[in-house]
């Protein structure tokens, strides 16, 4: 299965709580963080609802 990459590019300071939750839930840690996730439908979603706050690696 395709892999992705996900890189953390805004502080989570002031977040609302369930999008700083999503963040965890993908293991992203500082700013500039990457982490790589399979490429499914649930990781996506939560892409998506953080899309503000996270950018994906090629």
């Amino acid at each position: 299965m395709k892999t992705i990459k996900i890189k953390l590019k805004r502080s989570l300071i002031g977040k609302p709580k369930d999008h700083k939750d999503t963040v965890k839930a993908l293991g992203l840690r500082k700013i500039n963080h990457v982490v790589e996730h399979k490429d499914t439908p649930q990781i996506r979603g939560m892409i998506r609802k953080i899309d503000y706050m996270v950018e994906l690696i090629d």
